[in-house]
């Protein structure tokens, strides 16, 4: 008769989330939206924004990934439940934001969760993804800082995640929405939304 796997191995066993969340980092970054075609009737109105946009998340990314801090892609699936990444991405750059995507293309050791609405929380994979992962604090970059970046924001919040926005790393399609929207969450969520060059990956610094 064979012998029964012992519940304490078994836990042991799946405390690696059976090997695909190796890395342990009590920051994250995440993106989110970034992976986007720019297909609805606001995108012109945000396309001017984009660039700097582009830039400086590539930027804050790059000190991410020297500083060993995991970069977490949160996205749309444009209602297709079927969706993956690679095909979201070989969509998204068809169209009209080629430059985006390929400024901020996934590396192969990034995350990647799909979420069906404007949270980045709401039935996906991230919290599960984070408590792995051992973040305490979130660095939210991506679009549109008054929609989906504020209800990510939210939810993480009250989740008693810190949080970290940088708000050269944010936009929504005015200038006056976004600044409304980093005001809020400064305000409530008591997010850092000091620029990203002065943006830490290690404690962060507590503003007066």
């Amino acid at each position: 008769m064979p012998h029964a796997t012992p519940r304490k191995s078994l836990r042991r066993k799946n405390a690696d989330l059976h090997g695909s969340a190796p890395d342990k980092s009590e920051v994250a970054l995440i993106l989110v939206d970034v992976i986007n075609d720019l297909d609805f009737p606001e995108a012109k109105q945000l396309a001017r924004f984009v660039p700097a946009l582009a830039d400086s998340i590539a930027r804050l990314k790059r000190r991410a990934k020297a500083a060993r801090v995991p970069v977490i892609y949160v996205n749309d699936n444009f209602g297709r439940w079927r969706s993956d990444f690679r095909a979201l991405i070989e969509h998204c750059r068809k169209g009209k934001s080629r430059s985006l995507i390929e400024k901020l293309y996934r590396e192969r050791d990034d995350y990647f969760v799909l979420k069906p609405k404007h949270s980045g929380f709401f039935s996906s994979t991230l919290e599960t993804l984070l408590r792995y992962l051992g973040a305490r604090r979130l660095i939210i970059t991506g679009i549109a800082g008054n929609f989906c970046v504020l209800f990510t924001a939210n939810d993480a919040y009250m989740r008693d995640y810190e949080l970290a926005i940088p708000s050269d790393c944010v936009i929504s399609n005015t200038a006056k929405e976004n600044a409304e929207a980093l005001q809020l969450m400064k305000r409530y969520l008591k997010a850092d939304t000091r620029r990203s060059q002065r943006i830490t990956f290690g404690k962060p610094v507590r503003l007066r």
